[in-house]
């Protein structure tokens, strides 16, 4: 009996060991729901942010009731865009972000969930992450993908953590600005 007990507690084990990483949530979930709470207390279906001091990498976010979609790049004419965030025309710089940015920098991520970007389990919308020209959805069909399994999550690490910061400078800008 107590061979049965050690066995079955081993296996438990290992089967906890064995469990993917996948079913945790991702690193961006807890600022993408912050975010989201503080565009909505604000009443704001937009906001953006310049990311670094004098720099000209712009984020924006265009947010609908349980959606947020998030675009960053480099921008040629930062004044411009500096301007219009002086002025708080958030939707302008994020249309700016979308249409006018330098396209081998612009990263755009819809997170269907505003729940941050998940990895695409049954039950989760598919969240997606476009940067330089190429289309990543995170629907959990990484053979329909061509890609491993390991492929994939190396993928969605990557994406998730790219979007955790600039989720997170933004919440932490918002938080300063009122």
């Amino acid at each position: 009996m107590r061979a049965l007990s050690t066995l079955s507690l081993a296996a438990v084990m290992l089967i906890g060991l064995a469990a993917p990483t996948f079913a945790q949530d991702p690193k961006s979930a807890g600022p993408a729901k912050q975010l989201a709470e503080l565009l909505a207390a604000r009443k704001l279906d937009s906001y953006a942010i310049r990311l670094q001091e004098g720099g000209d990498e712009f984020a924006g976010v265009l947010s609908f009731p349980g959606q947020m979609i998030v675009v960053w790049a480099k921008f040629a004419a930062p004044a411009v865009l500096n301007e219009r965030l002086i002025n708080q025309q958030y939707r302008e710089v994020y249309i700016d972000l979308n249409s006018a940015s330098d396209p081998a920098t612009r990263h755009m991520v819809t997170d269907l969930g505003a729940d941050g970007l998940n990895r695409g389990e049954k039950n989760q919308p598919s969240d997606s992450h476009d940067f330089n020209g190429k289309s990543m959805v995170f629907d959990g069909s990484w053979r329909e993908d061509k890609m491993s399994e390991d492929d994939y999550d190396k993928a969605h690490m990557e994406s998730d953590a790219a979007y955790a910061q600039v989720l997170e400078a933004m919440v932490a800008q918002l938080k300063k600005a009122s």
